[in-house]
């Protein structure tokens, strides 16, 4: 049975005939359609942000695996934790088939290689603390279900994304599902589309909201960003700023004081202590600011 990935969009049937206009309307109106498959499943994505959370307290890691467009994103959405949330690089990790140069060049005949899925986890060294996200938007990716299934042999969480209902065979070994149902594409197959949206929408609140939970925001500011740019420091002072109520001067000051990490700068202008002192009563509060300013 074809997927519904690959068959043809009624909406977008003769497409090549009509305006740039009427092209760009199309795509608004199918872009629509897989927001609102995204939050249909707004309960399995909570459920899986709750097993993330869950692993990374116990020291667990996110492992993205996927192919082509799907690993693309699961590697984005992993490069972008160190310098967002200062995490160590090894807490999100995003696993391509056929690699970096994957991430440049198309090596579709990767996906089809099982036996290197299952190789990956291996190397990687996955333990039961960890969590796999496999991604997959056809639901039937050689390379993405042999990395699941490896993952599952060795106990970690496996949370599999596809935008099709998930073969039955699956359910053995896999944890838990996402399946945001978004359609066929504007472009027949083309799940850089629709799909790849989707990805995007779930992977971004999968890592957001999890280092929401491990206390690596303040309100709605990225306290735990490490300044090491001139972009980054800016960002830092203002963020200083925002919560001290301190001049531009005093921010920049204490920020460089505090190697450049806004959330300890904070704490020692706050609470009126050196760089150590203040790092110690972070760990002591789990890096958790609101407990400590409030």
């Amino acid at each position: 049975m074809q997927s519904t990935t690959e068959q043809q969009n009624l909406n977008s049937v003769d497409i090549d005939l009509k305006s740039i206009s009427e092209i760009v309307r199309i795509f608004h109106e199918e872009d629509q359609k897989a927001i609102r498959a995204v939050e249909a499943e707004s309960e399995a994505i909570a459920h899986a942000i709750e097993l993330c959370v869950a692993a990374f307290r116990t020291g667990g890691r996110l492992f993205y695996v996927g192919a082509g467009t799907s690993g693309r994103l699961g590697v984005l959405d992993a490069s972008e934790c160190p310098p967002t949330f200062s995490t160590p690089p090894e807490m999100v990790q995003g696993i391509i088939a056929g690699g970096d140069v994957a991430l440049r060049r198309s090596v579709e005949g990767e996906e089809d290689e099982p036996e290197r899925g299952a190789f990956a986890v291996r190397e990687r060294q996955l333990t039961a603390q960890d969590v796999l996200v496999g991604i997959a938007s056809s639901g039937r990716t050689p390379y993405v279900i042999a990395a699941l299934r490896e993952a599952y042999t060795i106990g970690a969480t496996t949370i599999f994304f596809c935008c099709v209902p998930p073969p039955e065979q699956l359910k053995g070994w896999v944890t838990h599902f996402i399946t945001p149902i978004v359609g066929p594409e504007i472009i027949a197959g083309s799940t850089r589309l629709k799909a790849g949206t989707a990805t995007k929408l779930v992977l971004n609140m999968l890592t957001t909201v999890s280092m929401i939970k491990l206390g690596k925001v303040y309100n709605n500011l990225m306290v735990d960003v490490h300044a090491s740019n001139t972009k980054l420091v800016a960002r830092g002072i203002r963020i200083v700023q925002a919560v001290t109520g301190v001049d531009t001067e005093v921010a920049e000051e204490a920020l460089a004081r505090a190697g450049g990490r806004a959330k300890l700068a904070i704490v020692m202008l706050v609470k009126g202590l050196n760089p150590t002192d203040a790092n110690t009563l972070l760990e002591e509060h789990g890096g958790f600011l609101r407990q400590i300013l409030d």
